[in-house]
């Protein structure tokens, strides 16, 4: 592969890529600090009510993951995703003029359905611009968006909350994704032969490596077949439980701190941020590793495993050893994380390209179905039980499911 090629591909895309899903988690992870900060009191929220809502989201999210997949996989991931970006910047603004609980649950679940297909959509963008070689790497810098969204976020929104409350910081932080929109709009392409910044040798020398990669993978040969393929099937399980750990972790991170400590909200809001910090240094030295070895597996079920053990040790400690736990939850957090790039440069490497829009969705929709009862079950039992130690033990014993799911799959010769 030509070498001008590849870093002009990096310089053009990544940037674009990862502001347009930071901004994404930026309104879909800020509930957490609205919770934290009072918004049950307000409103008049239960803490098994205030669990479902924040985890409406996942709901909306889940239902249209294929559908978006299959929109972006056929036709556009530019159109889509402008629509998107407006449309989920609106609901987040609107979150912060709510009056009442109906409200809040309604803007949660259109906030899931307008951003389902982000994650989706530009995984099959990365497919069609990076390589076999580079492609954990990619994802890695789109998966970044992630925590290093939450890390500021984690500062700004406590900030924000302090200066002018949680209704002023949701309508602030939802401003930026429509006026990303447009920039989104000029200058994005769909497909390397669209663009005028890549020659015709580079854009030939990049689809013949593309139709290389496919060669050994025998195509499935409908959308329907997709269902029942036992590859797909063990890939969504995985993303779930997977989930299950991660949304659950994220979302109720802030109210975890609170609770066991006797910390502000500002300094809530920095603790809340060194988890992210040591996931980005994790992700992107294993996405190095995983793109330099080629062995996908390696890179994800170990670290789910040590995830696992992190929050079963968190548990057997208690809520006593606040600092020792804290420790636990960094490392937790930069293991959970870690994974995504390698897991979703794993999947192309599977599943072939005729199918490949689709077979995204459904491991997504898997993905959203348990980021909903990660983020839910929690929620609901830090509430009930006064005490993170219950969910540790469900977000520990999920991953340990996926590690003996992602174990089982055979590497493709």
């Amino acid at each position: 592969m030509n070498t001008k090629l590849s870093i002009k591909r990096w310089w053009y895309l990544m940037p674009i890529i990862f502001i347009t899903y930071s901004l994404a988690y930026l309104d879909r992870a800020n509930y957490g600090f609205a919770a934290a900060a009072g918004i049950e009191q307000d409103l008049g929220i239960s803490h098994s009510i205030s669990s479902l809502i924040g985890a409406l989201f996942f709901l909306g999210y889940f239902f249209f993951q294929i559908p978006g997949a299959i929109y972006a996989s056929k036709r556009s991931v530019r159109k889509l995703i402008f629509w998107c970006l407006i449309l989920w910047g609106l609901c987040a603004a609107a979150t912060g003029m709510v009056q009442n609980i109906a409200m809040l649950m309604a803007i949660r679940f259109i906030l899931g359905v307008v951003e389902a297909a982000v994650m989706p959509a530009m995984l099959i963008y990365i497919s069609n611009w990076f390589t076999k070689s580079e492609r954990s790497r990619a994802n890695t810098y789109l998966i970044l968006g992630n925590p290093v969204t939450v890390l500021w976020m984690s500062i700004a929104s406590g900030y924000l909350i302090e200066a002018y409350g949680w209704r002023e910081m949701f309508i602030i932080e939802g401003l930026p994704a429509i006026l990303w929109a447009f920039f989104w709009i000029a200058i994005v392409r769909d497909k390397p032969d669209e663009v005028k910044w890549l020659s015709t040798s580079e854009k030939e020398s990049l689809q013949n490596e593309m139709n290389k990669e496919q060669e050994n993978i025998v195509p499935i040969k409908n959308y329907s077949a997709v269902f029942h393929s036992p590859i797909v099937i063990k890939l969504s399980l995985i993303h779930g439980l997977w989930n299950i750990g991660v949304y659950g972790l994220m979302m109720w991170m802030p109210s975890i701190i609170k609770s066991a400590s006797s910390f502000d909200l500002v300094s809530t809001g920095w603790l809340t941020s060194v988890p992210y910090l040591a996931a980005i240094c994790l992700m992107v030295t294993i996405s190095w590793l995983s793109d330099k070895f080629q062995n996908r597996k390696l890179f994800v079920w170990p670290l789910h495993a040590i995830a696992a053990v992190s929050f079963f040790t968190s548990y057997i400690l208690g809520i006593e050893y606040f600092w020792v736990s804290y420790l636990l939850l960094i490392v937790a957090a930069a293991c959970m994380y870690a994974p995504y790039g390698p897991f979703f440069a794993y999947v192309p490497e599977l599943i072939p390209k005729n199918v490949l829009g689709i077979s995204i969705g459904t491991i997504n929709c898997s993905g959203a179905l348990g980021s909903f009862l990660g983020a839910w079950f929690v929620g609901y039992l830090n509430g009930i039980t006064g005490s993170p130690n219950t969910s540790y033990t469900l977000m520990a014993c999920s991953l340990l499911g996926a590690v003996i799911l992602m174990y089982s799959i055979k590497n493709k010769k």
